[in-house]
Parts: C-alpha cells; structure tokens; sequence
C-alpha cells in the first residue's frame, strides 16, 4: 500500500498548520501581498533521492484553500534528479506562501526517508532478503514515516503496540524467562497474531526452537557469522529478522547470510531531509 486516504492525514497536517499560523495567521503575507494576487508556484528538487509526500504537502495547500490547483509532476515513491520539479500549485499568492513551510517540511522529511530506505534496499539486490523500518519513528508522524518507507522500496515492521506479540529481552526478565514467555504468548494470542520474539546469543534461539510457539526470530546485534549460523538453525521454520547495528554499509553482508529481513530504525530516526523549495 503506497497511498493513505487523505482523511487520515488531514489531522496531522491541521496541527501543523495551526502550529505555524497561530492565532494571527500568516501576518507577513497580509501586509505584504496585495489581495487578490494569483500566483503559480512549483515545488523543485535541489539535490537527487526518492520522492515521498507529495500526497501530504497537497492537503497542505488544500486545507489552507481548497481553490488551488495542483498539479504532482511526479509520483511518490519515483526518483528525482536536481531541478525536478515535484509538484505545480496556482492560485491565491497568500494561501499558498501560507502553506508553503509545512508543505516543504513534510515533503522534505518524508522523502529524506524514502532516500535512505531506497539506499539500504539497492544493498539487497540479488537476494531474497526485505528492508523494514521500526517503531523508532517521530510522535505523531508514524503513519506518513512508514508510508515513506513504502515508497523508498522497504517493508514496514508493526505499525505499533497493538497489532503483533513482540517478546524483547525485557518482557523475557519479567516473565521468568524464554520458555514462560512464550507459554504465556500463545496462551493469549489470537489465531490472527503473530508471535515474534527476540534473542541475542545462539543458545536462546536454541530454546526458541525446542519450546515452540514462536511465528518469527528477531536476531539482535548477532556478528555475521552468528546469523549465518543462526539461519542454518532456523532452517525455514521461523521467519529470520536481523536487527540492531544495521548501518547501510553491512547490509548486505547480513543478507548473504540468508536472513528473511534486514530491520533498521535508522531509517526514520536518522534519515536526512532532502532539499526541496518551493519557487513562484
């Protein structure tokens, strides 16, 4: 899915434009433009990467006055190359230099995103193995982080708290341990929820597999040798996730190893923003 209903994003962007307009509005904008002025404006790329929100910088301009047109040069998730231009808005000057910061920011972030994601993907060519993003994403911009993720070639982990069992070292300690853990998931879990559980050394995942229950194996900050070894022990019948210290650089020596996926939360929690502007 590379496209959210717009109705799931507009409060998020109400926020944000009430974050930037205040109680007093745009007051540069109204005492400098004349009323009336129209306008035609493009959103450009100044530098290469994966364009993402595009879809979110036009319920920007909307919110602000439905009466705009715009017109997306590109879809998200396509390239982009220096002077691209993304996306044409015309109409009322004051409505669209009003929207044209939390436009830009979110278009910005959320292709910064997409770009980092399409960067660790390119390092998985030639095999079977998935990039997926984490829950280490921005408050309140999960939604359009994972979407941009999407849109940059990756996979998306669980959206949150809610909609999948993930046993971390952590909940192991306070439930006494792999074995009771594991009980207790699959006592309580639905038929429908996938139970994922975390180890770190090849004597846990051992125990994983003799005790059962268990639908995915995250292997956290293993050596390359261990998740070789590890997926070997596996041997199909869990779902492999290498997680922890996955820098872009050692990517793809991680899915030599044979590793279903390859989860980093640095692709949310440290992706740049790539350089757009907005020009009349």
């Amino acid at each position: 899915m590379t496209q959210i209903p717009d109705l799931l994003f507009e409060p998020m962007l109400r926020h944000a434009l009430h974050e930037d307009l205040g109680v007093y509005g745009d007051v540069t904008t109204r005492a400098v433009i004349p009323a009336g002025t129209t306008y035609a404006a493009r959103i450009n790329a100044r530098e290469a990467g994966v364009v993402s929100g595009l879809q979110i910088a036009a319920i920007a301009f909307r919110l602000v006055d439905p009466a705009l047109k715009i017109t997306p040069r590109v879809s998200d998730g396509q390239p982009c190359t220096p002077g691209d231009t993304l996306m044409e808005i015309e109409g009322a000057a004051a409505s669209i230099l009003s929207a044209e910061r939390v436009a830009l920011n979110f278009a910005g972030r959320l292709s910064g995103i997409a770009t980092l994601t399409a960067s660790f993907v390119a390092e998985t060519r030639g095999t079977k193995t998935r990039v997926t993003c984490t829950r280490k994403t921005t408050p309140g911009l999960r939604a359009a982080e994972k979407l941009a993720v999407l849109h940059g070639g990756g996979f998306n982990h669980r959206y949150g708290l809610s909609d999948a069992i993930l046993i971390k070292d952590n909940h192991i300690a306070a439930a006494g341990g792999i074995r009771a853990a594991l009980a207790a998931a699959s006592a309580s879990a639905s038929h429908m929820l996938k139970i994922e559980i975390e180890v770190d050394t090849l004597d846990q995942l051992s125990e994983v597999l003799e005790v059962g229950g268990a639908d995915v194996v995250l292997l956290d900050n293993m050596s390359t040798p261990d998740l070789a070894r590890a997926v070997e022990m596996v041997a199909g019948r869990l779902v492999t996730e290498a997680s922890g210290n996955m820098k872009r650089e050692r990517v793809a020596e991680v899915c030599a190893t044979g590793v279903d996926y390859v989860s980093s939360g640095a692709l949310t929690h440290s992706a740049r923003t790539l350089d757009l502007g907005l020009d009349f």
